[in-house]
């Protein structure tokens, strides 16, 4: 009684479009503000190592508070709430420059963050709700070609304007920001305000039911901050990458996936979820125990491309979700996964900094612990997901319990 119902041809392309678009404007406003922060930071703001650390870590607050976003969907659709977190990133991104100062950056970079990460929760959401399970891996991978494009757009438009131009921060931030507000404002004016499908719970909502897949997105979390936080940290620590090095081997990941995302995405949606997450975790056991004993450059680089990679496949865990669900669950439990997700990004950078003092090679031995529990626990995954069909384990372990 609660399955979506197929839309139109015309309606059900629409609001993929829409989702595309929308996918394209943040890595396009987003990733300029990445590229130029640690240079903005240190250069205008006279930013040290503790000041980094602090920014970084109060980027990460609006990701482990996107739970909230369901309080938000009270008063506002989540289609509009997409459009408006879109708004406020890029809102963000063209006040950094203006504000040069410890305080002014932090101020800047939790508009921006908070814009950011609700933005990932309601654009998961309404993927999952609008996108046919059977067309959803396949979606999901040309959604990740997407934003490679807009990264690749954002990354050369950079070097291009610095370089040939002759633009400084402030140009840069403020064509970038101002480049995100017009384009979400044409996507507002262009696509319509699409009827709600099945009526999402407004409030939050956990599952025993839905166990297996808390597990598996926290542990992805923590396999996130090992690769983003420390990964790259090594290969300028020991190997002595310089910033075009690091941007180049970033460049190669997005022209991957350009080139293949979509493609894996039908891999992953014609192997099911548990083969696809087999095979992810399997190769970051060899890729995080190979970062722990690596000494070539080169082979580094190689782990760290093969590393990145593997990010296309766990849209598995996000398509074994919308199997399993209640249709009504899936924005309250978008927002909540995200904040479980994010649990991580508090924890992760701290306690394993201070591992990293001592033995870099436990940092990555932690990640490789990790990947063998989610290797475990996504066996658990049956052949074919559905409600009632959530793991291979009794049924009497998977049942629901009341929404909290």
């Amino acid at each position: 009684m609660n399955e979506r119902q197929p839309l139109a041809p015309g309606l059900a392309l629409s609001q993929q479009n829409f989702l595309l678009a929308a996918a394209f404007i943040m890595p396009l406003t987003f990733s300029v503000w990445q590229a130029l922060l640690n240079n903005f930071a240190v250069e205008r703001a006279a930013f040290t190592g503790a000041e980094i650390g602090m920014l970084q870590s109060l980027r990460e607050v609006p990701g482990f508070l996107a739970f909230t976003a369901v309080f938000v969907l009270l008063i506002i659709r989540e289609q509009r709430f997409a459009l408006a977190s879109l708004l406020v990133m890029s809102i963000g991104v063209a006040l950094t420059p203006f504000f040069p100062t410890t305080y002014g950056l932090y101020a800047t970079t939790v508009v921006m963050s908070m814009g950011f990460h609700y933005f990932e929760t309601i654009n998961k959401s309404l993927t999952l709700q609008w996108i046919e399970k059977s067309e959803t891996a396949h979606f999901m991978g040309r959604a990740l070609a997407v934003k490679a494009a807009g990264a690749l757009l954002a990354y050369s438009s950079i070097w291009l304007l610095m370089e040939w131009v002759g633009l400084g921060f402030t140009g840069v931030y403020l064509l970038a920001g101002g480049a995100g507000v017009f384009i979400t404002l044409l996507l507002w004016a262009a696509f319509p305000n699409f009827a709600d499908g099945t009526t999402q719970h407004k409030k939050l909502i956990l599952r025993r039911r839905y166990w297996l897949y808390y597990a598996l997105t926290f542990l992805s979390g923590a396999r996130r901050q090992i690769f983003m936080v420390f990964a790259g940290f090594m290969m300028v620590e020991k190997f002595g990458y310089s910033a075009a090095d690091i941007s180049l081997l970033y460049l190669a990941n997005y022209v991957f996936n350009l080139l293949f995302a979509a493609r894996i995405g039908s891999w992953v949606g014609r192997v099911g979820e548990r083969r696809a997450l087999r095979l992810e975790y399997i190769g970051l056991v060899v890729v995080f125990t190979s970062y722990a004993f690596v000494e070539t450059a080169l082979v580094a680089a190689g782990l760290y491309i093969i590393d990145h990679l593997f990010f296309a496949l766990s849209m598995a865990i996000n398509t074994y979700f919308q199997k399993i669900s209640d249709p009504r669950d899936i924005a309250a439990t978008s927002s909540v996964s995200f904040t479980i997700n994010h649990i991580a990004a508090v924890v992760i950078p701290a306690l394993l900094g201070i591992l990293w003092l001592t033995s870099p090679s436990a940092v990555f031995l932690t990640g490789s612990c990790i990947a063998v529990v989610s290797l475990i626990l996504c066996g658990l995954i049956p052949d074919e997901p559905g409600k009632g069909r959530e793991t291979v384990l009794p049924r009497f372990l998977n049942r629901g319990i009341p929404e909290v």
